[in-house]
């Protein structure tokens, strides 16, 4: 993974552990460009983020794995890590992955949401997104009076 960029590694590994979510960038079938937002953890040199199985996103992945994506703050200063990897989709049977994610995004499972995403009816994936390369940027210096 090639790091460049603002911060250094511990650096972007302590943004990333921020709860803000990911904007995740793919290519649809078709050769379209396609983006969401999804919840995310890093960890183990990877970002980990989880949807239902019959996601278009999914879908898409599974066509061509290559994504970019940007994790940054949505109010200023604005500061931020994006990049550029492959992703790799598997089932989440137990939701293992989404409930870490209920619980880091929402501060537990007791909510009409995650009744809804833990129902055992729904099909879960987990998508792992290797970087190739991550790039972080801090714009607080020039907006100090933000």
């Amino acid at each position: 993974m090639k790091l460049t960029g603002t911060w250094n590694r511990e650096e972007v590994d302590d943004f990333l552990t921020t709860t803000v979510p990911i904007r995740l960038s793919c290519r649809t079938p078709a050769d379209h460009l396609w983006m969401l937002s999804l919840w995310y953890l890093w960890e183990d040199d990877a970002l980990w983020c989880a949807t239902g199985a019959d996601a278009d996103v999914v879908r898409y992945l599974r066509a061509n794995d290559e994504v970019a994506f940007e994790v940054s703050t949505n109010d200023p200063p604005y500061r931020g890590v994006r990049g550029r990897g492959h992703a790799s989709i598997d089932v989440d049977e137990e939701k293992t992955l989404l409930r870490r994610l209920l619980q880091r995004y929402l501060g537990g499972t007791d909510s009409t949401l995650a009744r809804r995403l833990l129902a055992p009816e729904r099909d879960e994936v987990r998508i792992r997104v290797d970087p190739a390369r991550l790039h972080s940027w801090d714009y607080s210096d020039r907006m100090q009076d933000s």
